[in-house]
């Protein structure tokens, strides 16, 4: 069992930064890949970001790509989502996640969920 608990979040103008963290209870170690989510109002909740525990390579959604970059501290068992020259329409609640393989192999990675979520952490940007 992992548990997930994200900080970090806040409201920040157009351009500015933000990093968020995501303490997990567990060894990350034990989990296949870890993500970021996000889902805003109205919308449906979208991955934005995957790092693969063992070779940390990385995927991102195009919408974030270049701005956004994912990480981790494996000793830690923490996970990271640097955010920078953030945008209204970043404006969401940001969960992070811990997968086994079956979740972190498919195209995109995560797309059918993840084991275990955090609470979430509002992240607001205005323009």
């Amino acid at each position: 069992q992992v548990q997930l608990v994200e900080s970090g979040g806040g409201s920040v103008q157009a351009g500015g930064s933000l990093r968020l963290s995501c303490a997990a209870s567990g060894s990350i170690a034990s989990s296949y890949c870890m993500g970021w989510f996000r889902q805003a109002p109205g919308k449906e909740r979208e991955v934005v970001a995957v790092i693969y525990t063992y070779g940390a390579s990385t995927w991102y959604a195009e919408s974030v790509k270049g701005r956004f970059t994912v990480s981790q501290d494996n000793a830690k068992n923490t996970l990271y989502l640097q955010m920078n020259g953030l945008k209204p329409e970043d404006t969401a609640i940001y969960y992070c996640a811990a997968a086994s393989a079956s979740y972190c192999y498919t195209t995109p990675p995560l797309k059918n969920g993840a084991n275990y979520w955090g609470q979430g952490t509002q992240v607001t940007v205005s323009s």
